[in-house]
């Protein structure tokens, strides 16, 4: 998300450049200490495995100053701590959201910045969620100080249709300077109305002012069944790019129907069970850095993960245009598809005939090995070139049908990719940098991202009384061409 303010005089060097190389990546090891613990890993639904937990990450368009936020070990209160964009450590004061549940989302101004999080309504509200369960809220600070807060469920938020709560957003949190607009894109469960008790998403858009701005044909209350991973970017006006997985056997770019009708862009098949798509979007502390905008074109790109798709079959439940599918692989591996607009994907949808044999014919595949591969993201240094990345387990013992895997971390991958999504080069591989927050085009087009420098073991699930390690050190990892 976030290269809106890349200088274009940079993006014809960029395309022409060489494919990636040891000395394309430069690390921060350690670089930024943080005031209160963190825990870098949660854990998966269903599964228990290790994903890194997500440490939202901004730079303001000036340039001038970064943002990242993480949530305290403590798993409530969010912290918000600005730093140098060059040097990467810290400055001045951080920040506390009291009560925030989840690192949610973050946009970078300059003057301030504008946090996602989810946290419990104040006791005795009307007509709040039962049992103190969180609820998606938008906090705007200006020099370190708040300066608006905004619901985006509970009550009053699209009462007609039912009203959300949000014990899981794993979504994300974009802006759209032109437009002067932030649009949320989060998982919410109904608590009344005609989806209580059932997961879904949300889209919302909230003004410079602070206000809910409800916008007929972009905003939604409860779009896509299940939400199973989502991906976000924004757009000169609403609607803004968005895509979600579901539990029925598709990912969909939905920024025209904000949902999950059979008129939108079915970008992919994928085999659903128990509620999972394999995670395609990353799962758990998922659901950013996966569509980027091309700088300061119209054009998109998004990264997933997938095990394909075979026998195409009909979803009776469903109905017309909505299938089922097997999977091709046991393991998940890396594809990517381009759009060149909100609204419009490059080459063919994927299939919805029932009996086709090859579900996923349309699948611009990034790797086609046996490993499996998991947290994928994408992030783009101009208008003609982009880095997708991903993590590889070697030897996976994959148990689950639609869930993640287990076995031997072979390493984080790094792979160029042009403009017409064809590779630049081999990709560069890492053993000890891994993605664990936005991926940000920095103004001088390189593309940095957080994490936490540690052992990355992804041999066996975690928690489940286990005691998780807490870190007060950040590291950034930058990749330039």
């Amino acid at each position: 998300m976030r290269g809106t303010f890349i200088l274009s005089l940079l993006s014809a060097a960029l395309g022409a450049s060489a494919s990636l190389t040891n000395s394309s990546l430069k690390t921060h090891v350690d670089v930024l200490a943080l005031d209160n613990a963190f825990n870098p890993v949660k854990e998966a639904y269903w599964t228990g495995y290790p994903h890194h937990r997500r440490t939202p990450f901004a730079v303001s368009p000036d340039g001038k100053s970064a943002y990242i936020a993480y949530l305290d070990s403590s798993e409530t209160d969010v912290h918000v701590q600005e730093l140098d964009p060059t040097t990467f450590k810290a400055t001045g004061t951080s920040v506390t959201v009291t009560g925030g549940k989840e690192a949610g989302g973050l946009v970078a101004h300059n003057d301030g910045f504008a946090l996602l999080t989810n946290e419990a309504m104040p006791s005795g509200t009307t007509n709040a969620p039962p049992s103190d369960t969180p609820v998606a809220v938008l906090y705007r600070y200006t020099d370190g100080e708040q300066t608006w807060k905004t619901w985006l469920g509970g009550p009053g938020v699209h009462a007609s249709e039912g009203l959300a709560s949000s014990p899981d957003m794993n979504g994300d949190l974009v802006y759209s300077e032109s437009q002067g607009l932030y649009g949320a894109y989060f998982v919410v469960t109904d608590y009344t109305g005609y989806a209580s008790g059932h997961f879904g998403d949300s889209i919302q858009y909230v003004t410079n002012a602070g206000k809910l701005d409800t916008i007929t044909g972009a905003s939604s209350s409860w779009g896509c069944s299940h939400n199973t991973g989502i991906a976000f970017e924004a757009a000169d006006q609403a609607p803004f790019a968005s895509i979600c997985a579901e539990d029925q056997g598709a990912i969909w770019l939905n920024t025209k129907t904000q949902g999950m009708t059979n008129d939108g862009v079915k970008i992919s098949n994928e085999n659903t069970t128990n509620g999972g798509s394999g995670e395609p979007m990353g799962g758990m502390s998922g659901s950013y850095s996966a569509l980027a905008r091309f700088a300061n074109t119209t054009r998109y790109i998004f990264a997933w993960v997938s095990r394909g798709a075979i026998d195409v079959t009909e979803n009776t439940w469903m109905g017309d245009g909505y299938t089922h599918v097997s999977n091709r692989t046991d393991g998940r591996n890396v594809a990517i598809s381009l759009f060149s607009n909100k609204y419009t994907k490059v080459g063919a949808q994927a299939t919805s005939e029932v009996g086709t044999e090859d579900g996923d014919s349309q699948v611009n595949w990034v790797t086609h090995g046996s490993n499996d591969c998991s947290n994928a993201h994408a992030a783009t240094f101009g208008n003609s070139s982009a880095l997708v990345t991903w993590e590889e387990i070697s030897n996976p013992t994959c148990d689950y049908i639609a869930m993640g895997c287990r076995g031997q971390f072979a390493g984080t991958f790094f792979q160029q990719v042009n403009s017409q999504g064809s590779k630049v080069g081999a990709a560069l591989k890492s053993t000890d940098v891994y993605v664990a927050g936005d991926m940000v085009t920095m103004k001088d087009g390189r593309i940095c991202w957080p994490y936490v420098s540690m052992d990355w073991d992804l041999s066996q699930a975690v928690g489940w009384g286990s005691t998780p390690s807490t870190t007060k050190k950040m590291s950034i990892a930058c990749m330039s061409l």
